[in-house]
């Protein structure tokens, strides 16, 4: 994806804002850890995991179209003098500050399992939102106190600043690639050798290659299991993680992932990891798609 001047714009501002990243990390990982299972649960519900895609998109639909039909109100009640359309803009606001709390907890959430340029890139953005949706939280509380002019003054602002956030947000997307699917997909339609049999002791993984798509292989429970090498969430090493009794654990960001399925036990991916069909024939590991 092509850079703009925009991009090249904030480049500079952006390592600046590490001394903030980090301990605000720290601090939502340590809200959800507190909380234990509960809080494990509660941060899967945040990802999207059950979704089978990031929930966070889905909120932020709810802001920017609400404050866009404000706006629209706003400019009706100008122009008829009607105020019931000037009642409906103050509704659509406040709908879309509710949405915005909703889009705060699943971005901040999705945040913090980033690193590098994508999570500077990803606090720029958040900051961005929290100064639109302010400015609507004002812009609500000077319509209330009658002074509507500058109310909606605020909601031009908001709403000019929310779609600058909208666009980092789009780079955040289709520049970084957050919230999409990192894992390797394809892989052989008929049983293709990716290593010895003795190759892979129980309990342990080892990563091979089928037709060119990386695999990991595990032993595990008197069964060998194969699932695609490189996480869903953000690429990381499946075979470098921790196997567990019936799943494996993404060593970056802890993403684990059903041995007999590939599918999601905890986030923050959100993509289950592609599965393949594997059995141990003449000394040889075989895998083939499923």
């Amino acid at each position: 994806m092509a850079e703009t001047a925009l991009d090249r714009s904030v480049a500079g501002l952006q390592p600046w804002l590490d001394p903030v990243a980090e301990p605000l990390t720290a601090a939502v990982h340590q809200a959800y850890d507190a909380a234990g299972d509960n809080g494990r649960a509660l941060k899967n519900v945040a990802h999207g995991v059950w979704l089978g895609h990031p929930l966070h998109p889905v909120f932020t639909d709810v802001p920017l179209g609400s404050w866009t039909t404000a706006m629209a109100l706003d400019a009706a009640e100008s122009v008829t003098g009607d105020a019931a359309y000037g009642r409906g803009a103050d509704l659509a606001i406040g709908v879309g500050l509710a949405g915005a709390v909703g889009a705060a907890i699943t971005g901040l959430t999705d945040w913090s399992e980033t690193d590098g340029r994508a999570k500077r890139l990803g606090l720029l953005h958040g900051l961005l939102n929290v100064s639109a949706t302010s400015l609507f939280a004002l812009s609500l509380g000077l319509r209330r106190s009658r002074a509507r002019g500058a109310g909606r003054a605020c909601s031009v602002a908001g709403l000019a600043i929310a779609g600058v956030a909208a666009y980092f947000g789009g780079r955040l997307v289709y520049g970084e690639r957050i919230g999409v699917n990192h894992a390797d997909e394809g892989g052989p339609d008929t049983f293709t050798p990716v290593m010895a049999a003795a190759d892979v002791q129980a309990g342990r993984m080892r990563k091979g290659e089928a037709n060119g798509v990386s695999v990991m292989v595990a032993r595990q429970q008197d069964r060998v299991c194969g699932l695609a090498e490189h996480c869903s969430h953000l690429g990381g090493p499946l075979s470098e993680g921790k196997l567990r009794k019936d799943s494996v654990v993404c060593p970056w960001h802890g993403s684990e992932f059903r041995l007999s399925d590939g599918q999601v036990i905890n986030g923050p991916a959100t993509h289950p990891q592609p599965c393949f069909d594997v059995r141990e024939r003449d000394g040889q590991i075989e895998v083939k798609r499923s």
